[in-house]
């Protein structure tokens, strides 16, 4: 059974790349009908927090992404790792380095003055008991390193990439897989020994990740051998890039899933782009889609090696397209706790809010665009530039004023867009004016700007709250 796993670590917020990485795992999970499972890599102790992890739970789950059976927790599992860097020291594969932070310093400061890529020099891969009992003394702690023989080759079938080589010349130096400590113990493991640990404890069959881990898995793949571990296949997805092509940071601004949420994005847009982001769709299926529809059709043959661009513009297009797509229902419970969060009060008339958002929900990018095309309905509105100087032209008052005279005496017509018209009408006729400069100073008095929504539904929504003649009485 294909088994793939998630693995963040609860330092901060659930990421779009780690994200994005959940949606390429849970894709292929259940186009293989297998199980996508959840580990909290929390052995930071100093960073990792529980309000971290619970972020990243409830930021999957927003998107749409479950997971099979409850998450690992990796620190629960410091035992198991321990035990194999036991077996490692056991084997002669492993063993204890006394250098100090100083003396590596020094190494790396020569390296660097000699033009050399910084690498561990083995300096104490081959120590004899008397030189480890004469460090000891000196009271030195020692971190263990895994022995990497730089004459060997590594080589794997990555499922994006292709076929895979590194040398083991290229990857630093004997490997560090324990923290310091004192001789008698093994301190901390770190994380190329516990991800191999706990990968093969839950038989994962798939490693799915971003290309930023490729070295990673040179290195992975060496320590699957040396504990006798089944080797999972390996997937590198391309990096999300910023528009100039660097990996996308917090420098970019929004990186974080909780921050598109707040911005107004919706769930299923958020996932839709973030499937895109590196795969492409199969051709006749179009670019709007479900997860579960894109889980029917996902393989590796359609991940895309190079690196993928964040396009804000694709992003609020699909975002569009969901909204615009939304029941007027599902839209007014979405906009509600956004409108109640402003203080806002729903008017107590028979479908008043569900006549607003079928007004507004065709012009919607982001989901809190709702609050400020709605703001001119709960709360009257300054008059904007634009607005003034309509109402400055030649006509406009004449025209609101003979408007109201004919509302004071025959009130708006209810829904009844064509007694509407006729008053409007009758109206620019009385004042002298052409329709249409009617038509652009009721916008103004309205909604205090000359762009928004269609007019006459403008109109009828303010007039059931009795919101039209005082709004066009302030213009006179």
């Amino acid at each position: 059974m294909v088994r793939v796993r998630l693995a963040p670590s609860p330092t901060g917020t659930l990421h779009i790349g780690t994200a994005r990485t959940a949606v390429f795992n849970w894709l292929f999970a259940r186009n293989k009908n297998g199980r996508f499972l959840l580990r909290i890599e929390d052995t930071d102790k100093e960073r990792s927090k529980p309000e971290f992890t619970q972020n990243i739970l409830e930021g999957l789950q927003w998107l749409g992404i479950d997971w099979d059976g409850d998450p690992v927790i990796q620190s629960e599992q410091a035992e198991n790792h321990r035990n194999a860097i036991q077996s490692l020291l056991d084997q002669g594969l492993a063993y204890r380095c006394y250098a100090s932070e100083e003396e590596l310093e020094v190494m790396r400061a020569q390296q660097k003055a000699s033009n050399q890529a910084p690498r561990y020099d083995n300096r104490h891969r081959n120590l004899t008991p008397e030189q480890e009992a004469a460090f000891q003394a000196e009271g030195r702690e020692a971190v263990i390193r895994f022995r990497i023989d730089e004459h060997r080759d590594i080589r794997w079938n990555d499922l994006v990439r292709g076929p895979m080589l590194w040398r083991g010349a290229d990857l630093g130096g004997d490997m560090v897989v324990a923290r310091r400590a004192p001789a008698d113990r093994i301190g901390d493991p770190l994380y190329n020994l516990v991800v191999v640990v706990d990968d093969a404890s839950m038989a994962i069959s798939h490693v799915i990740r971003g290309e930023d881990h490729i070295a990673n898995t040179a290195k992975q793949l060496l320590l699957y051998e040396a504990l006798s571990l089944q080797i999972p296949a390996f997937a590198h997805a391309p990096l999300i890039l910023n528009p100039e092509g660097r990996k996308l940071s917090k420098r970019d601004g929004v990186t974080s899933i909780n921050d598109f949420r707040e911005m107004g994005y919706t769930p299923e847009a958020l996932a839709n782009y973030m499937t895109l982001l590196g795969w492409s769709v199969p051709e006749g299926m179009n670019e709007i889609f479900t997860l579960d529809a894109a889980a029917k059709v996902f393989d590796f043959d359609r991940v895309n090696k190079a690196g993928a661009k964040f396009d804000w513009d694709k992003l609020n297009w699909l975002n569009a397209q969901v909204l615009h797509g939304w029941e007027p229902s599902r839209l007014l419970n979405a906009l509600s706790p956004l409108w109640a969060d402003q203080g806002w009060t729903i008017p107590d008339s028979n479908g008043w809010a569900l006549s607003l958002v079928e007004l507004l929900g065709p012009s919607l990018t982001l989901l809190n665009d709702g609050v400020d095309q709605a703001r001119p309905f709960f709360m009257e509105p300054a008059l904007e530039e634009d607005a003034l100087k309509q109402l400055a032209q030649e006509g406009a008052k004449p025209c609101l004023q003979a408007l109201l005279s004919t509302l004071d005496q025959a009130p708006w017509p209810g829904d009844s867009m064509d007694q509407a018209q006729e008053i409007l009408k009758s109206a620019a006729t009385t004042a002298g004016v052409k329709k249409g400069v009617l038509m652009k100073s009721l916008r103004a008095a309205l909604l205090g700007r000359l762009q928004g929504p269609d007019l006459l539904t403008t109109w009828s929504l303010l007039a059931k709250i009795g919101q039209d003649l005082p709004r066009l009485r302030r213009c006179l």
